[in-house]
């Protein structure tokens, strides 16, 4: 399990469970004010199954094309393969959901993963931030415990 202070996601693959040889999941969780990053899946389209709380989602694909999409319980989501995204949860209550992928192993690249693996000066300048903070980004293929951070602590 990955877990922050601001949610929770449990994945379900080849590596974890060698029963599945067709699909993965991941049971996702997050609380009020949290927020899952912006990522992306390589390998496969994303369907998710909505089961608790109010949440948005905007989706960003090659096109320069952005869609956001709100979702409550029962509803059912897409994200096309390699599309990026990220998942707010906008209500008083914790989001719940799954994940499931046409691939036997999860993947993902967050964003904080992709500018992490970006020359330093690149993304310190274009973003005006400090090669220090950018040499703490992620680089591993692993999810990071980090893959969450809660919205209330980037308001001004």
């Amino acid at each position: 399990m990955i877990e922050s202070e601001a949610g929770r996601v449990r994945i379900v693959d080849v590596h974890t469970f060698p029963a599945p040889k067709t699909i993965s999941a991941s049971f996702v969780e997050i609380e009020p004010g949290g927020m899952r990053e912006l990522h992306w899946h390589p390998k496969a389209e994303e369907w998710q199954y909505y089961i608790q709380g109010k949440a948005r989602m905007t989706v960003f694909n090659s096109s320069g094309v952005a869609r956001t999409f709100d979702y409550t319980a029962g509803d059912v989501g897409i994200v096309p393969q390699c599309a990026g995204h990220y998942v707010q949860n906008i209500g008083d209550e914790r989001v719940i959901y799954v994940e499931i992928f046409k691939n036997p192993e999860y993947s993902e690249v967050s964003a904080r993963k992709w500018l992490g693996s970006t020359p330093v000066q690149n993304v310190a300048d274009h973003l005006n931030v400090s090669p220090e903070f950018v040499k703490s980004l992620p680089t591993n293929d692993i999810p990071a415990p980090v893959v969450w951070f809660d919205q209330s602590k980037i308001r001004g």
